[in-house]
Order: structure tokens, then C-alpha cells, then sequence
């Protein structure tokens, strides 16, 4: 009886065990545990690529390259810079937070990649080409005014158009050869209230995305009915032109916005994303099935947990990735899951003044971190994660304060602040809208080693502080910082590498590396 037991109980546990291993190697969703707003997304043979929004972030409109519609990496970006403006140089004591270049719409077309966007700080359209989309340069074409959410549309007659607005949804015509807006071509209100079909007092109506299939037109919008969720609303057409129904097609969880997807292998999927507390806005894949001439979205109306799709490998390297600031011949200068909070001063950054570290120079006095230029930054991501560095001070001048960020507008800091002659490990918590000293430690080496934990899971948004001065014993320093997702910003939380003078201008911090796990 014995030698039964333990073979049913053998068996038993392998069953499990193949059970879990299943479980394992299906995809879920969110698809990416981390801020990828406002996703566009297309299929170019068996390669996806999907740009996304990072506003006043440089350089802007990363795009990312998947195989699966799960496991993603950036492989570009669509510009350095959007413009040289005070706003979004940070400087004159102007900034672009939450504004410089929002929702994109990414393209292919006779061989070309593009991909459109708009800015409310310049106030312009921008529609950016190129061939090669993962190493080639990208063309830029500007034109005047900024078309609030377009999307970008090549017809099978050769024009080209963009729709915009919010609510009330415009068509306007385009040059052929995408340098403006076509003089005497179409430019015509197609809907008069694209939030319509969710109800006479939902909100939004924005984020046009459209498609074409099977010679019909689909037009996706997100909407916010009054008391209710994000919503997703799709309108069709046998004509651009026009007449347009619409129809509300999913309304769980708030996921919205965003369009549609096919497989090589003929399954669909729509794209969307969710607000989810401090991480920012999370990209889901909802499943799609085809009835009566309409995308049916999600199980039973529902956005399921689990895809029929690859699992995910996870997010390290492709979206977010550690950093030793080791470089070899022919290796940029920063990977691409880096970002400068505005644009760069680039004559006070290197990597190879000190081979093997990222070395940060001030160059102007500022009184508070935010308005401070060169602070380098890449996402946090859920539903946990840890980012730490090593810093040398032994270059600060008096005034600086140089270390690991969590930036948004109700940032946290851990650092050393270099006053009075003497340097100390400080942690600033400006959970309250302003910044306070929450503790501060002598410091009397070199070296220090700092980092930062935020938690994520079930939108608990709390993040914690520490410090090492031999990277291995961590000490809590400082309060906790409650995060929270702030329209100002309008993104999430990011690590951040900072360096800011508030007395002399000139000295410099070395960082070794950036870790994340």
C-alpha cells in the first residue's frame, strides 16, 4: 500500500507540476508591467512594431520590435529632440512636463515606415519616415496646427489623410507628399460625437485610430462615461467620407484605447491600455473575433488574464535594463532604454571622460530637482521592482546634490548633498507637493551606494530608500514615499540619475553602474 501512496502521490505532484509549467508558458496580460501609453501598432510580414508616447522625455516616440505581440525591445526612436524651446530645454523656468509630443500613430506604406504625432508645446503636426526603421535616420516634416490625436491613413487610392480632434472627429487631407495639409483637398467633420455610442454624457471621444478590412473602415476611440470606466467605442464606414455607425465594443477594467492587430496565423487581437496608479499606463491585449462585419472584443465582453500567446520573458532588457556604462567600439552612447528628462545639455554629460561610468557635470544653479537639466531616466515597472546605483562624490562642489531619483511631480530622492563643507546621505520625500528633508547621514567616503524600491502590486504605489557604503548591508533612510500619478507629469514614476548645483556650477559625480531587479 505503501509503494501506491507514494506512486499516486508521484504522479500526483507531476501533474502539477505540468499543470503549472502550462500556466507558465501562456502569456498574460498586462502585456508590459510598465508605462507604455497611447500604443500604435502594426505588422510589417512576421515583425510587430508599436511606437508610444513619452512626451517631454529626449529622445521622443520610443518604437519597439516584437516577434510574439509580447516580448518587446525599443529598437528606435522618432526624433533626438522635438524642438530648441525653452520649454522643452528646461530653461528661462519654463518646462514641457506632460506636454512636448502625445499619442503617436506608427505606419507602413510602399516600403516606408512613419509615424505621426502632435505637440501642444510647439503647436505642431510632425509626421517622421524612414526605410529602415531599427538603424536608419528618420525625415522629419513638420506643419502647423497640432492635430490632437491623429491618426495617420494611406487609402487604396493613393490619398493620405489624417482624422483628429476629440468628440467632434475631423478628416483632413494631406499631401501626397506629407508636407501639409492639401490645399482644397478633404477637411470635414465625419462624426459629430464620437462618444455617442456610449452614452449622451460620456467624456473623451479622442485617441482616433483606423483601420481598414475587408473594404470597410474602423474607427477606434476611447470614451469616459460620466460615473463609469475608460470605454472603447468603434465606429465603421463603407466610405471615409462617410456616413459612420458606432457602436460601444468593451467596457471592463477602464482598458481602452488603441486598435487592432492580425497574427500571420489569422487570430486578431485589439491593443489597448490602463491607468493603474503610480506605474503609469499599462498595455493589455484583448482577444477579437469577427461577427456580422464588427470586431467583438474580449471573453464574453470581459479582458481575459491569459492569451493564447507566448509567455513573456520579461521586460529586462528590452524596455528597462541595467547599465554598467561599460562601452565598446561602436556602441552608443546610451542604450535605448535610457531618456533625458527634457532635452539634454550634451556638453555636460559623458561616458568617456571616465571609461566605464556616466559622468554628470552642473552647469547652472537650480533650487529645486525638477527643474534641474540632465537628469537620466528610464521606467520603474510592476508589480515590484529595485533600482540601485554606485556614485563617486569625490568631484562635488559645495551645493551640489547628485543621486537616484524617483521622478515625478511628488518625487523622492536619496543623494549627497555636498553643504558647509561637509557631505551627507539625504533622502527628500515631496509626497506632500513639496520637497522635505526627511533624514540626513554624514558621509565621509568616496563612494556610496543607493537605491530605491517601489511596490506596485494592486496599485499599493509606496516606495522606500536605502543606502549601502559597501553594497552589501542596505539601511533604510528617510520616510516612505506614497506615489501618485499626477496629470501635471502625465506619466509614470521613472528612476532617474541627478546631479544639480544650488551654489557653484562645475563639479561633477561619477556613476558606476545602474542595477535594476
Amino acid at each position: 500500500m505503501k509503494t501506491i501512496y507514494f506512486g499516486l502521490a508521484a504522479l500526483f505532484a507531476f501533474s502539477i507540476n505540468i499543470t503549472v509549467s502550462a500556466q507558465v508558458k501562456q502569456a498574460q496580460n498586462p502585456v508590459i508591467f510598465a508605462d507604455v501609453p497611447d500604443m500604435s501598432m502594426i505588422r510589417v510580414g512576421d515583425t510587430y512594431y508599436m511606437s508610444s508616447t513619452t512626451m517631454h522625455m529626449s529622445p521622443g516616440v520610443p518604437v519597439m520590435k516584437s516577434k510574439d505581440l509580447i516580448n518587446w525591445q525599443i529598437v528606435s526612436y522618432a526624433y533626438d529632440i522635438l524642438g530648441d524651446v525653452d520649454d522643452l530645454n528646461l530653461i528661462n523656468g519654463k518646462n514641457s512636463y506632460g506636454r512636448g509630443s502625445w499619442a503617436s500613430c506608427i505606419r507602413y506604406h510602399n516600403g516606408t515606415f512613419y509615424v505621426s504625432t502632435f505637440s501642444q508645446t510647439t503647436g505642431k503636426t510632425y509626421i517622421f519616415s524612414t526605410k529602415n526603421i531599427e538603424k536608419g535616420l528618420w525625415k522629419t516634416s513638420s506643419f502647423s496646427p497640432s492635430y490632437h490625436d491623429n491618426t495617420l491613413f494611406f487609402d487604396d487610392d493613393g490619398r493620405v489623410y489624417l482624422i483628429t480632434g476629440n468628440k467632434k472627429l475631423t478628416l483632413v487631407e494631406l499631401n501626397t507628399d506629407l508636407s501639409g495639409v492639401k490645399t482644397g483637398g478633404v477637411n470635414q467633420v465625419i462624426i459629430e460625437n464620437s462618444s455617442a455610442p456610449s452614452g449622451n454624457d460620456s467624456g473623451l471621444g479622442e485617441g482616433s485610430q483606423l483601420f481598414k478590412v475587408n473594404g470597410k473602415y474602423y474607427l477606434f476611440n476611447i470614451t469616459w462615461p460620466k460615473g463609469g470606466m475608460r470605454t472603447v467605442v468603434i465606429h465603421r464606414a463603407d466610405k471615409i467620407t462617410g456616413p459612420w455607425e458606432g457602436r460601444l465594443a468593451l467596457q471592463d477594467k477602464g482598458v481602452a484605447q488603441g486598435g487592432l492587430i492580425d497574427t500571420p496565423d489569422g487570430k486578431w487581437f485589439a491593443y489597448l491600455f490602463r491607468d493603474f496608479g503610480s506605474v503609469g499606463r499599462i498595455p493589455y491585449l484583448v482577444p477579437v473575433k469577427w461577427k456580422d462585419g464588427w470586431p467583438v472584443l474580449g471573453v464574453d465582453g470581459k479582458v481575459p488574464d491569459n492569451l493564447d500567446l507566448p509567455a513573456s520573458k520579461g521586460i529586462i532588457p528590452g524596455i528597462v535594463a541595467s547599465d554598467e556604462f561599460k562601452r565598446y567600439k561602436g556602441e552608443p552612447a546610451l542604450p535605448l532604454v535610457w531618456q533625458w528628462n527634457h532635452n539634454p545639455d550634451n556638453k555636460l554629460w559623458s561616458v568617456t571622460q571616465r571609461k566605464g561610468y556616466l559622468r554628470l557635470t552642473t552647469g547652472r544653479i537650480d533650487t529645486i530637482f525638477v527643474t534641474a537639466r540632465n537628469t537620466l531616466t528610464q521606467r520603474t515597472f510592476g508589480p515590484e521592482c529595485s533600482g540601485s546605483t554606485s556614485i563617486d562624490i569625490s568631484n562635488m562642489k559645495e551645493g551640489d546634490f547628485a543621486g537616484l531619483s524617483l521622478l515625478q511631480r511628488k518625487f523622492g530622492l536619496v543623494g549627497v548633498r555636498y553643504d558647509n563643507g561637509t557631505k551627507s546621505i539625504v533622502m527628500v520625500n515631496a509626497q506632500s507637493g513639496r520637497p522635505v528633508e526627511a533624514q540626513s547621514v554624514p558621509l565621509t567616503q568616496k563612494i556610496v551606494y543607493l537605491k530605491a524600491e517601489c511596490d506596485f502590486r494592486d496599485k499599493t504605489d509606496l516606495a522606500n530608500f536605502f543606502y549601502s557604503l559597501d553594497d552589501k548591508t542596505w539601511t533604510p533612510i528617510g520616510s516612505q514615499l506614497k506615489m501618485e500619478y499626477s496629470m501635471p507629469h502625465f506619466m509614470g514614476y521613472r528612476y532617474g540619475l541627478f546631479n544639480y548645483a544650488t551654489k557653484t556650477p562645475g563639479g561633477y559625480v561619477d556613476f558606476d553602474w545602474f542595477r535594476i531587479n
